[in-house]
């Protein structure tokens, strides 16, 4: 997550486009906006070793007919998750605001956001 202090970096978002199968993002490779699509395939996506400062933001949108996200954050992240699918939403983490945020937007028609706090 050495990315977001570079503003070149801040008007950037990776993209993962796969047709069957799903995508795995970690630390290094997770931008300040991610966007994974996928006709079928869910997301796991692991920010458990990131120190994302207070304050800071990312956005992760997740595409697809079938699949879900599976995200593992720190215990002090504050997740936001909003789009449509059929799935529902398992997180019982912080909802306070000033510490660091992930907002994920969960698109498709099959498929949950579940979120462990490690």
């Amino acid at each position: 997550m050495t990315n977001t202090g570079n503003t070149e970096d801040d008007d950037r978002t990776d993209i993962r486009i796969s047709l069957i199968g799903g995508t795995r993002l970690e630390g290094e490779e997770i931008h300040s906006r991610t966007l994974t699509a996928s006709l079928v395939g869910g997301a796991d996506i692991d920010l458990g070793d990131v120190d994302i400062p207070d304050g800071a933001e990312l956005r992760i949108t997740k595409l697809s007919l079938i699949g879900g996200v599976s995200l593992r954050v720190r215990p002090e992240v504050r997740v936001v998750v909003t789009g449509i699918r059929l799935g529902g939403v398992s997180d019982d983490g912080p909802t306070h605001e000033g510490g660091p945020t992930v907002h994920v937007a969960a698109w498709g028609l099959l498929g949950g956001v579940s979120v462990r706090r490690d």
